[in-house]
């Protein structure tokens, strides 16, 4: 395309505006040359599956090329039937779930209902917008994706980091590895032997596990599963009952058996 940056730019922010002709704000400038690498969490996925919706994500954090850290919870309840799954700058993503979780039980305790899922969405993009300054410094991007159950059923919704949200029909994914993942659940969902609606849990875990895994591979920002280290990606299910987490014990038997 005319007048996109180089390739080495791509991703960065600060580098568009600057090959476009634009001068930078002195404290934005600094930012650029000299901040230290930002602490940054991937991959995660959520798909609908025959009694709710499947959350999944790696465990692993890094700064630049480097791994911070190897067991990240990428997965946060904000309430009885709905999760936030993070990619992007985790002390930003865990501040702003915090306020959404507070947001959703000072409506539920003074309207005397829960809110509704287009409630929680909007909220959620809101607080997106609200992140706006840190997002165009480079040092705060989140780009989550958002799953709930309510009296429809499943739902899947993912977004920008202006937040910008859109709702997903059968799966969405979020961070470096997310190309990967939606490669391997768009295969599945159209050419696997029955669409990801029609999977019971633990055919759609599978499927999580072998994404993750697959991402994991090919992106050295995910983190695989490392059985010297007994790391297991955190899967989690939202169904009519509410939310219940799979046990690395589960986990393991699935890596053994089918992964």
């Amino acid at each position: 395309m005319r007048g996109w940056p180089t390739p080495g730019a791509a991703g960065d922010f600060l580098a568009v505006l600057k090959a476009h002709g634009y001068e930078l704000a002195p404290r934005f400038a600094a930012l650029s040359a000299h901040a230290p690498p930002v602490t940054e969490a991937t991959t995660v996925l959520a798909l609908k599956f025959r009694d709710g919706v499947l959350v999944a994500g790696d465990r692993r954090a890094t700064a630049g090329h480097m791994v911070m850290y190897e067991r990240a919870e990428k997965l946060i309840n904000v309430d009885t039937h709905s999760i936030l799954a993070v990619a992007g700058v985790p002390a930003v993503a865990f501040e702003m779930a915090r306020v959404l979780e507070h947001s959703l039980q000072y409506y539920r305790r003074s309207q005397l209902q829960e809110m509704s899922t287009a409630g929680k969405v909007r909220s959620l993009s809101k607080l997106l917008k609200e992140n706006l300054p840190l997002t165009l410094q480079g040092v705060g991007t989140v780009v989550p994706i958002f799953a709930t159950y309510d009296e429809e059923g499943g739902k899947v919704f993912f977004y920008d980091a202006l937040g910008a949200q859109f709702e997903s029909g059968d799966f969405a994914a979020s961070g470096s590895g997310s190309l990967a993942v939606r490669s391997v659940l768009h295969y599945v969902n159209q050419w696997g032997n029955k669409p990801l609606a029609r999977h019971a849990e633990d055919e759609a875990t599978v499927v999580a596990l072998r994404a993750l895994d697959t991402a994991a591979a090919s992106d050295t920002a995910t983190g695989g599963h490392n059985p010297r280290a007994n790391v297991f990606p955190t899967v989690r299910v939202i169904t009519r009952e509410g939310i219940h987490e799979v046990s690395d014990t589960e986990l393991a038997k699935l890596y053994r058996s089918e992964v």
